[in-house]
């Protein structure tokens, strides 16, 4: 469903640094609690943590990075930065890992940080956009502006940089209609991918206190899952590679404690591929005007579990809206992943 980009297909070993080089805390953010490692902790022994990963490199995933998250990598000091650049350098110029990324604000891309950053492997700059709506950026304590991200996005593209943006829907002060402009405003700048994220209400972030005090309320599991979809489709139609949708799961995000609110799911980027093809299914079954009471939708068999819905759900939404009695589910190699067929069960 999605376009090619080259950065997903990476075997990417992150480094997590959560916090470091913010200069405040974001009302929503807590990485401490998504990455499970402590705020500010030192980043040691990575030379440890690039081998343990890269014992689970198979060869079909054969290019690797090196990944910096969960900070604002430009956003530290010039030594801190080009130490740990340097480090994992070392692994590139061995040739066991191809190139670094890493994540940062917008307001850090800059000739002087870039000029620290030129002479290392840097293949791809992830930009922490979350909004392009000025009232979103203001209500949510950002501190950047939109004309920033403009500013980093067409400075970084001049110096060929791999560009990837992070946005969130359901913020404080959004509604779907700023959501839908925000996007349209990055779809202008032509970044390589994007990722996008649900607000959550995470327990250690300033956003759990307006929770609390009823002066935040987030999005239904539902709600987040259309306003998703909707970005979704508006990237993929301009050929703007979505590589995630929703949180990693991990053990602390399943344990209960650390979201206190919001439209948390395992599955969330599954959730909205089902979405789409269900919409996709009900459009092609309307068009074909088919008086049966047994039906086949055929698609790629990497797509059969999207059709389905988890448990089953689309195939009972689309039985009880148009009466079918069964529907079968063939798969078929022939058809391109963003393509599904209805027809007559035979």
């Amino acid at each position: 469903m999605t376009a090619k980009p080259n950065s997903h297909k990476h075997f990417i070993i992150p480094i997590f640094l959560p916090h470091a080089g913010c200069p405040h805390r974001c009302i929503f953010c807590d990485q401490s609690s998504i990455t499970g490692v402590p705020p500010k902790r030192p980043p040691k022994d990575i030379r440890d943590q690039i081998e343990a990963f890269l014992k689970f490199k198979t060869a079909r995933r054969n290019r690797v990075q090196i990944a910096f998250f969960g900070g604002n990598f430009l956003g530290m000091p010039a030594d801190k930065i080009k130490r740990l650049l340097a480090e994992a350098a070392e692994f590139v110029m061995t040739g066991r890992v191809n190139n670094i990324r890493f994540s940062t604000r917008p307001d850090t891309i800059d000739s002087q940080r870039l000029d620290w950053i030129k002479d290392f492997p840097v293949k791809t700059i992830e930009l922490g956009v979350q909004s392009m709506d000025e009232r979103v950026l203001s209500d949510t304590k950002r501190g950047h502006s939109a004309e920033d991200t403009e500013k980093a996005i067409q400075l970084l593209k001049k110096l060929n940089y791999e560009v990837g943006v992070q946005l969130m829907v359901g913020l404080p002060g959004d509604t779907p209609e700023r959501s839908i402009a925000s996007a349209k405003r990055v779809v202008r700048l032509k970044p390589h991918f994007i990722r996008i994220y649900p607000t959550l209400v995470l327990a250690g972030s300033p956003l759990a206190a307006w929770y609390k005090k009823g002066n935040y309320g987030p999005l239904s599991l539902e709600e987040a899952v259309r306003q998703v979809k909707d970005l979704y489709l508006l990237f993929k139609d301009k050929n703007i590679s979505v590589i995630r949708m929703g949180l990693q799961a991990s053990e602390d995000l399943e344990n209960g404690s650390t979201i206190l609110a919001g439209p948390y799911h395992p599955a969330f980027g599954h959730l909205v591929y089902s979405e789409i093809f269900l919409d996709m299914a009900v459009a092609q079954i309307e068009s074909s005007a088919l008086n049966t009471e047994s039906i086949s939708i055929r698609t790629n068999p990497s797509n059969v579990s999207k059709l389905r819905g988890l448990r089953n759900r689309n195939i009972e939404i689309l039985k009880k809206k148009f009466g079918f009695e069964s529907i079968a589910i063939i798969p078929n190699d022939a058809l391109a992943q963003d393509q599904l067929t209805v027809g007559r069960l035979t």
